[in-house]
């Protein structure tokens, strides 16, 4: 997952922080908010995330079902 250690890194700190993560969390957030915004401005990602909405986008569209219900329905084992 993109930017999972910042996340990790973040989420720990303001569990840690409590009501004070607003202020003892900044440089957490910061690089949080740093690889979320390469990510974002990354076209081959952006690319990525495109097609893979016009295929899920496509499945809809033939079967009706979104793709979270579809993948709930299938089953677990036979």
């Amino acid at each position: 997952m993109a930017c999972s250690e910042q996340v990790q890194d973040f989420t720990k700190c303001c569990k840690d922080s409590g009501i004070l993560g607003v202020v003892k969390c900044q440089k957490e957030n910061s690089a949080l908010k740093e690889c979320l915004t390469a990510y974002y401005n990354d076209p081959d990602f952006r690319e990525e995330c495109k097609m893979e909405y016009l295929k899920e986008r496509e499945e809809f569209r033939k079967t009706g079902i979104p793709t979270k219900k579809r993948l709930r329905k299938l089953p677990t084992s036979m």
